[in-house]
């Protein structure tokens, strides 16, 4: 008979520094965030492991902790994200444990994984949620890897504990990103239906191996049915700037989905990505040369510094001398908003290229940074200094007006670049590539569109 489990109550510490994070993270970094798939999330005090991709590092995991905010939340990272003193005492106050892989810790180091083996299964002992990466590393694509078993293991050593009477759910969840590198973008999340081991329960006791690689599929399915998965890695660069650029937002309007809207966007991306592939096996030569014309194609592009957009806008000079205009009349508000809000973009431009090797890791350094560093700066102690010499009110006014200031100053650096790039198209001296690459483009629209019918 199950039992009623009551996790464990959250601090007053971690209570504080969740809503500082969601301040930073929902506030400043992301212009929107999309939860999608609530009503599958079980009640609260269920023993849950929650199964995810595993795509952009620290905002994985942080992003479901400050959505799912009333539950306690346990994480399996990797070890070396623990190694700093600082960063070990507060990932582990947030609830993040480490994980010892013998190809990166050593195999004497694997067996430090049984303390937090026992830590996690007496969490779910208390009805407490754990998230795993069952990939055991982040991909640098949108791709789903291969599934370790080490979540049904726990999953399951926590039924044993229960002497296999409570359910333990696995929830099969989702984190998909409109720009894995730049604040301002828009992420969501999405969860599945649970899968209740309780049925498994009888069979893992005779054959616990045989059980999980069995249960492990349909979980790994899930995911990949949710997220936008892209199988013909060969050709990765060219379908992922097909679906990004005006190929993808004219196969979205077209087939009925809102391209600015991030779920229904993903639900064209998942639509497109799977026409592309299935029109490669259909029609590889054709396909072959339609995706070496869009890799031609997107490097000229970046050899100019101008994106596509430019193509379906097709300003001319007048609307840049409007754009400039534009910017100048700004500049004074610019300058004001840039004064106290500065070190946010300053800090992760200097330091990224010099700290931080694998470049998957550059929106935790962002955040990370702007948590520890940048916020505290610029936010936290100019409210106190306000308040203490000037009073509430203007602490107060400087409190509001911060996000206001840093999304007015990343917008104006959006248009200041889109600036340069509409210069760069009107540009005379650009005009005959110009008029090359539309052809280019035009030819790849038009060959797509028939292989797509």
């Amino acid at each position: 008979m199950e039992k009623k489990l009551t996790p464990r109550d959250h601090s007053l510490f971690l209570k504080a520094f969740r809503t500082y994070l969601q301040y930073v993270n929902s506030w400043l970094y992301f212009r929107k965030e999309h939860l999608v798939g609530l009503e599958n999330v079980p009640a609260d005090g269920t023993p849950v492991v929650i199964v995810s991709n595993h795509q952009n590092c620290l905002n994985d995991p942080l992003c479901v902790c400050l959505k799912l905010t009333d539950r306690r939340m346990n994480f399996i990272a990797r070890a070396n994200v623990f190694n700093n003193p600082l960063f070990n005492k507060v990932l582990r106050t947030l609830g993040l444990l480490p994980a010892y892989r013998m190809s990166h810790e050593g195999y004497s180091a694997i067996r430090k994984n049984q303390e937090t083996f026992d830590a996690v299964g007496s969490a779910l002992q208390d009805g407490e949620t754990l998230m795993m990466f069952p990939e055991a590393d982040h991909q640098d694509k949108r791709w789903l890897g291969n599934f370790k078993i080490g979540y049904l293991r726990i999953a399951f050593d926590a039924a044993q504990r229960f002497n296999f009477e409570q359910d333990v759910m696995i929830l099969p969840s989702c984190n998909h990103y409109s720009n894995y590198f730049h604040a301002r973008t828009d992420m969501m999340i999405k969860f599945g239906k649970p899968v209740s081991l309780k049925p498994y329960y009888e069979r893992y006791q005779q054959e616990p191996r045989e059980t999980m690689m069995e249960v492990n599929p349909i979980v790994r399915q899930e995911i990949q049915e949710m997220m936008l998965h892209v199988d013909d890695l060969e050709h990765y660069d060219q379908i992922d700037f097909l679906r990004e650029t005006g190929y993808g937002r004219k196969y979205a309007i077209e087939n009925g989905f809102k391209f600015n809207y991030l779920p229904s966007r993903l639900l064209s991306d998942q639509k497109l990505v799977s026409a592309l592939q299935e029109a490669t096996k259909e029609n590889p030569e054709e396909m072959e040369k339609v995706y070496q014309d869009t890799a031609y194609f997107s490097g000229e592009l970046k050899k100019l510094k101008i994106r596509d957009w430019l193509f379906i806008k097709n300003p001319g000079v007048a609307k840049a001398a409007l754009r400039g205009l534009g910017l100048l009349l700004m500049l004074p508000l610019f300058i004001v908003s840039i004064i106290p809000t500065g070190l946010l973009f300053l800090i992760p431009k200097v330091f990224i290229k010099k700290l931080i090797k694998d470049h998957m890791f550059d929106s935790s350094f962002h955040i990370g940074v702007s948590v520890f560093v940048s916020v505290p700066i610029c936010l936290i102690i100019p409210v106190v200094l306000l308040w203490v010499f000037a009073g509430f009110w203007w602490a107060l006014g400087y409190f509001i007006a911060f996000p206001l200031m840093f999304i007015f100053v990343w917008n104006y650096l959006r248009l200041f670049w889109k600036f340069v790039g509409t210069c760069i198209f009107v540009s005379r001296r650009n005009r005959t590539k110009i008029n090359e690459l539309r052809a280019i483009r035009k030819s790849i629209y038009e060959r797509l569109d028939n292989m797509l019918k």
